[in-house]
């Protein structure tokens, strides 16, 4: 993780960035987005984890996050990167209907290689770059620029009409996880 970006303040409500490294686009299959998604439940279940806003693109996610008392953000982000980049890993290896299968591994592996800290695979880029959200202004921001990455990336023409965010809960339709809606 980046000197310059941490988890500081253990109340905090942080705004995460992470994305897929060489920006791959891996969350194009429900596979894939369901083991992040399964591992978003598992965290909020029993390492604490807040999630106020996310929304899955191809290659990244955004995330509004705190964390229940007595966890912290580092470990929570740390852990889940780490079981999401094995399993994703995993179940590209073994899905037969992979289309992109050398090519993915090839690549996470090349990234691997590259990064002392990995035995063979990287999935994730190091850093997580969170942003502690101080005050409503940049909880407002944040909120609308998460929510509208899909349109603006030409996905839907409304935020809640992508799927695989948060948005539909802003807008009174229950998504797909639950979250913390930030009044």
């Amino acid at each position: 993780m980046s000197r310059k970006y941490k988890f500081r303040n253990p109340d905090g409500i942080y705004f995460v960035t992470y994305s897929v490294v060489r920006w791959i686009d891996v969350f194009t299959r429900n596979i894939y987005r369901n083991i992040l998604l399964d591992s978003f439940i598992y965290c909020q279940r029993k390492k604490g984890l807040k999630i106020h806003a996310y929304v899955i693109m191809t290659n990244h996610v955004h995330i509004i996050i705190s964390a229940e008392e007595g966890f912290y953000l580092e470990n929570i982000m740390r852990d889940l990167k780490k079981f999401t980049s094995t399993e994703i890993i995993k179940t590209i290896k073994t899905n037969s209907l992979e289309s992109r299968k050398e090519w993915l591994l090839k690549a996470f592996e090349e990234e691997g290689k590259k990064n002392s800290n990995n035995t063979m695979f990287q999935f994730w880029q190091q850093d997580n770059h969170p942003i502690e959200l101080i005050n409503n202004k940049m909880i407002d921001q944040k909120l609308e620029y998460l929510h509208n990455n899909p349109v603006e990336a030409g996905f839907v023409e409304n935020p809640e009409d992508y799927i695989f965010t948060s948005a539909r809960d802003y807008s009174g339709i229950k998504g797909l996880i639950d979250i913390e809606i930030i009044e």
